[in-house]
């Protein structure tokens, strides 16, 4: 009887993983790193406004704001816009309860839905530069479009960094969902804002097979 129990068990438990399997919206726009992260530990309700960095991370604040639109220019309400980034050093902090390739992602990292004006905003920090290397500051941006598929955007990268160079500036013509260089607002002592808008489907190979 405790076998069959267990075999049970094990049933419901394979049964449970394929159904949160087929929820997550197939990934378009290969190769796409970190695709699979997007869903791990998305919560059940979202907001338009969310946060990356708690209230309290180190660095100066920064407003990241947009609108999600199609190829016709309408806005598109209840798209998933995930996002997650460096630390003000430039580095990934660690999350202790993350792993595999969620982990890469560090715990700076949240999910925003757009409104009824497809427009979705994160509260967070400006990023640092990887330490080691001369990228740039940015933020990496995924989206998933429920029920159709989910892939990852071209990064938000700011303007006024001179680590931007001519040529990081030339490939934004083919950033997948739109030229991701923002025009930074404020100040470090008063705080940041960037716009970054989103038209989905843009530039990202394989599109046409979404929510087929």
């Amino acid at each position: 009887m405790r076998g069959a129990a267990i075999a049970c068990l094990h049933a419901l438990l394979l049964c449970g993983a394929l159904a949160s399997a087929r929820a997550a919206e197939p990934i378009v726009g290969l190769p796409c790193e970190g695709c699979e992260a997007v869903f791990d530990g998305k919560p059940a309700q979202l907001t338009s406004a969310s946060r990356i960095a708690p209230a309290k991370e180190p660095g100066q604040a920064l407003l990241l704001s947009g609108q999600v639109r199609n190829a016709a220019g309408k806005p598109v309400p209840g798209v998933i816009v995930y996002a997650y980034q460096t630390d003000r050093g430039g580095v990934y902090p660690r999350d202790p309860r993350l792993s595999g390739e969620t982990a890469r992602h560090g715990r700076l990292r949240g999910w925003a839905v757009s409104d009824a004006q497809g427009r979705y905003s994160f509260r967070t920090i400006r990023p640092g530069g990887y330490p080691t290397s001369d990228e740039p500051q940015h933020i990496h941006m995924h989206v998933i479009e429920p029920g159709r598929c989910t892939y990852y955007l071209g990064d938000v990268l700011f303007d006024d960094d001179p680590r931007l160079t001519a040529a990081r500036r030339a490939q934004q013509g083919l950033a997948y969902g739109g030229n991701g260089i923002a025009h930074p607002q404020g100040d470090a002592r008063t705080g940041w804002r960037v716009q970054r808008d989103i038209v989905l489907g843009l530039n990202v190979p394989g599109y046409a097979r979404c929510g087929r």
